[in-house]
């Protein structure tokens, strides 16, 4: 009795998992994929139960867009949480639409979204399989750099004015449009900030407040003043264990017209190189400071804005034939990023130790992490189907 008793149980589990690996997979195939992502029509919450294919998280596992919450919030996330996560899809380019590549990301409500990647199976079948990421926000491509603005660093301009210390950085891959992002020269998260930031400067309580800006790159382990033509720096601690940049040029800054031909002048001297993935791809970190000092306190620091421009994460892989250079960038670019996410992670879980010490981008951003600080990630991807695999990483680095 008991043996007949397993083999029902084994019966029905093997039942149940071939309902979740293969039910309705074969049915699927590329066109249909194509057409159902050009009516764009929204998932329902109910996804899951509808389709016969299950709705997957990052790990794999059969989850339900309707249930799914971080932390147990089931309402909005907070805007002036210590650190938000929120990512931003851009549209199709000229060249993938030339090519006929699909969209294959698709927005389940505000804050998730869902990735189609397409797979064949041993028998050659064609098959969707889907992964779902919720985050804090989540940008469609028809979003415009105001709206990402209002809900990423907008409210770390308020706080910076209390005295805190605030870190906005985009993550992604080259060509995802992480530089459009934080520093296109119209529109730019920067130049979004620094109009807020000089018309709150015109309030009377403010009128010891002086901004200063620096702008410097982080480029194979080394810092590089941008602002006085690539002097390299040295990030020291001082007794009280802050972290120092000797010699970095700070400029006085009144105007978002000011800033502009600051961070103008420094951005030509960027280091940029050619890549299997892009022919202009960023081989560096540049980090855009706005430091709020109170001259009534010997210039003691007030309040901070750090923005950052990460460089590209493609694999070394992707890069094809690269030279010794370039693989050499590559692997410091992969180092940093890394020590940047257990940075996070450890402060995210209230962690005994985080490693600040990891890498260079880690530690001169120490102060930025610590103490009253607040950080907003924004994580960009492309949503073409030839970036399905660096997309999905993009993701699954953000989500953890």
């Amino acid at each position: 009795m008991h043996g007949g008793s397993n083999n029902s149980s084994n019966n029905s589990l093997n039942s149940s998992n071939n309902s979740l690996n293969g039910g309705g997979g074969g049915g699927n195939n590329f066109g249909t994929l194509n057409s159902r992502i050009k009516k764009a029509t929204p998932l329902p919450t109910t996804i899951a139960k509808k389709n016969a294919q299950p709705l997957l998280n990052a790990y794999g596992i059969p989850i339900s867009s309707g249930t799914i919450s971080r932390g147990g919030k089931n309402s909005s996330f907070d805007l002036t949480d210590k650190i938000r996560v929120c990512v931003r899809k851009r549209p199709l380019n000229k060249n993938e639409l030339r090519r006929g590549e699909s969209d294959i990301t698709e927005l389940a409500g505000k804050r998730t979204l869902v990735i189609n990647e397409q797979k064949t199976k041993v028998d050659l079948t064609r098959y969707i399989e889907r992964h779902a990421f919720t985050f804090d926000d989540v940008f469609d491509s028809h979003v415009t750099n105001e709206e990402v603005y209002k809900r990423t660093a907008a409210p770390l301009v308020d706080y910076i004015f209390t005295g805190g210390k605030a870190t906005c950085f985009a993550y992604g891959q080259t060509g995802s449009g992480k530089t459009y992002t934080m520093l296109n020269e119209k529109n730019g998260l920067y130049v979004l900030a620094a109009g807020d930031i000089f018309s709150m400067l015109n309030h009377p309580d403010y009128v010891n407040i002086i901004p200063h800006v620096s702008f410097y790159e982080i480029y194979q382990g080394q810092l590089y003043d941008l602002l006085n033509a690539r002097k390299k720096l040295f990030a020291r601690e001082d007794g009280k264990q802050q972290v120092c940049i000797a010699g970095l040029t700070e400029y006085e800054c009144f105007s978002v017209d000011d800033l502009m031909k600051i961070f103008g002048h420094g951005n030509n001297v960027r280091s940029t190189g050619a890549t299997g993935a892009n022919a202009d791809s960023s081989r560096s970190h540049a980090i855009l400071q706005i430091c709020l000092k109170d001259k009534s306190k010997k210039m003691s620091v007030f309040g901070k804005f750090s923005f950052i421009d990460l460089a590209g994460s493609e694999r070394g892989a992707d890069r094809g034939d690269a030279d010794r250079q370039t693989r050499m960038e590559g692997s410091e670019i992969n180092k940093s990023l890394l020590a940047l996410k257990e940075c996070i992670r450890a402060l995210d879980q209230v962690s005994k130790h985080t490693p600040f010490r990891q890498s260079k981008l880690t530690q001169v951003l120490k102060d930025s992490f610590i103490g009253n600080s607040k950080t907003c990630m924004i994580a960009t991807v492309s949503p073409n189907s030839g970036s399905c695999e660096h997309t999905l990483n993009t993701l699954r680095y953000a989500d953890r």
